[in-house]
């Protein structure tokens, strides 16, 4: 698209940027379509003239209808282009043909017809469309051409030369007023459009931005008017008024679904009341479950009156709402029981100090029987304390990327046998390594942790059976290495699968529920992604926790947040 600009060399004129159809564009049309009228109108004054008894000139009559084919020519085939900082021959064809044509006319003139007047013509053109240097030169170049017509009608002893020079000089003089007074209306308007411009881009721009804002919004907006009508909605707000797959353009009538009843009475209550109201509403859909919703309505202010008020309306959903309820009460169980597991430490450390000291002297069965059991739920006591302060370690900073690289084949094989042998579990697990020399940004202690937290889980649930556990390692991608821990337990539930890694969250009694968050704590810390499938191994289905690595060197220093700003 064809943009004009008005430059700093001629910021005095009245150029502006805009499209070929904008205002620069249409004055050249007007101009144009001027020109071509005033040139059949000559024709026509020449033939009138003829019919009435005058003379034909010829000389004049070829002028009129040369002015008539190039003002044409220029109309249809010319494209509208301002002048630059030098004079541009293209303007030739324009303000150059109407001076010369006009003055043609003026010395060939044999009929009391004064074409001085038309001199306005591109003394106009010129102050409208070009700067005023540009205007000035046409007034100037005008002037010269009327005093040497002048001079010339006086060699040839056509009469008082005075009167002539006078004339001449008074019309010179009214042509500069006009190109001063109609280019600095020009720039003027030039202005004035430009403000008005950039205030509608500006505006525009604005309008992008609150759109952008409104459909990135988690909570569901309407818009809605009088009649019913649902002029805006955001895509939070679609999902929440039907399913994924069913799409509403709008606008569309909020009466047009029975579902949408509670909604469509909200507004009415609104627009009646003229008041902002807030509500728990219920969408039944068909073949889906009741959606919960908190609906706030709001009106707009309109100054013609409340029926060209807007009703918006702020959807959001209850369960979303519970949901964020339910993390807050994790953030502070998670604080007070790191708090708490600080102040059982000692004693607990004391209570199994003094159950040794007491089973040494103990000869009866019954007693030592009595202070193994106080002697293993204080070790089970102990390690629920250390998994609650291990979530609070989580503020320690990683260590620098040339020392969080290991070889990840060398490393779980070494830590999966480690395990193994510490928990009589060699016949069920099978070890199988696919990335080499492949080294990932983890730390060996870490992944250690990891690993065993990962088999661990893997071993509780296990079916017991030979081969029922594997790690595997494979290359995804170039220098992209993955872990896998499987068993051949049995299919979580989807609820279960829902939450596998909140804290505090277990399908056992008696589990803590933090070893798999722990597990994606530390994988977050190395930029690592931990994930759970069910996948198929030989002809058995089982369960699956992987790990996606990042590449030793992507592994970057950070630091991480406390767990209590984690788990807010």
């Amino acid at each position: 698209m064809l943009f004009w600009k008005n430059t700093a060399k001629n910021a005095a004129g009245a150029w502006e940027l805009e499209t070929a159809q904008g205002s620069f564009g249409r004055l050249w049309m007007v101009f144009m379509n001027a020109r071509v009228a005033i040139a059949a109108v000559l024709i026509i004054l020449q033939e009138a003239l003829q019919a009435l008894g005058t003379p034909l000139n010829h000389w004049t009559l070829a002028v009129c209808i040369a002015y008539l084919g190039a003002t044409l020519a220029v109309r249809f085939w010319a494209h509208p282009r301002p002048p630059g900082s030098t004079f541009d021959g293209h303007w030739v064809l324009t303000i150059g043909v109407d001076v010369m044509a006009f003055s043609l006319l003026n010395f060939f003139q044999a009929s009391p017809l004064n074409y001085t007047p038309l001199f306005a013509l591109p003394v106009l053109l010129a102050s409208v469309l070009g700067p005023i240097v540009l205007a000035f030169g046409t007034a100037a170049s005008v002037t010269l051409l009327l005093l040497a017509d002048t001079a010339w009608s006086s060699m040839q002893g056509g009469g008082d030369v005075n009167a002539g020079l006078l004339q001449a000089a008074l019309s010179g003089s009214g042509f500069f007023l006009v190109a001063l007074l109609a280019n600095h209306l020009a720039m003027r308007l030039a202005r004035e459009e430009k403000l008005a411009k950039e205030s509608q881009s500006a505006a525009r721009m604005q309008v992008q931005v609150n759109e952008l804002v409104v459909a990135t919004l988690a909570e569901g907006v309407l818009v809605m008017d009088g009649n019913g009508f649902v002029r805006s909605a955001n895509p939070a707000a679609r999902r929440l008024l039907a399913g994924p797959e069913t799409a509403y353009p709008t606008p569309f009538k909020l009466a047009a679904q029975t579902d949408w009843q509670p909604l469509v009475e909200l507004m009415q209550h609104t627009f009646s009341q003229q008041s902002a109201h807030t509500s728990n509403i219920s969408l039944i859909h068909a073949g889906l479950n009741a959606r919960r919703l908190q609906v706030r309505s709001r009106l707009t202010e309109s100054g013609n009156g409340p029926h060209e008020s807007l009703c918006v309306m702020f959807l959001e959903d209850l369960r979303e709402m519970e949901a964020r309820v339910r993390i807050e009460k994790l953030a502070a169980m998670g604080r007070m029981s790191a708090a708490v597991a600080h102040e059982i430490r000692n004693p607990l450390a004391a209570i199994a100090q003094a159950n040794a000291l007491l089973e040494e002297d103990l000869q009866d069965a019954g007693q030592r029987q009595l202070t193994g059991m106080i002697g293993q739920n204080v070790r089970r006591l102990a390690k629920i304390v250390d998994e609650v302060l291990d979530i609070s370690r989580a503020q320690q900073e990683i260590p620098a990327p040339q020392t969080t690289s290991l070889r990840l084949d060398e490393t779980a094989r070494r830590i999966a046998n480690d395990w193994a042998l510490q928990n009589s579990a060699s016949g069920q697990l099978r070890i199988c390594t696919g990335c080499a020399s492949t080294e990932v940004g983890f730390d060996d202690d870490h992944l250690r942790r990891l690993m065993l937290n990962l088999l661990d889980n893997a071993l509780r649930y296990t079916s017991g059976a030979a081969q029922g556990l594997e790690v595997s390692t494979r290359l995804v991608a170039p220098s992209q290495a993955r872990l896998a821990v499987w068993s051949d337990g049995q299919t979580l539930e989807e609820t279960v699968q829902a939450h596998l890694f909140e804290p505090f969250f277990s399908s056992e009694s008696r589990s803590t529920g933090l070893g798999l968050y722990i597990c994606r704590e530390l994988c977050e810390r190395y930029g690592a992604q931990i994930g759970y499938q069910r996948v198929l191994r030989g002809n058995i289905q089982g369960n699956e926790f992987f790990v996606m690595f990042q590449p030793a060197s992507q592994c970057l220093r950070t630091e991480l947040p406390s767990m209590d700003s984690v788990l807010v």
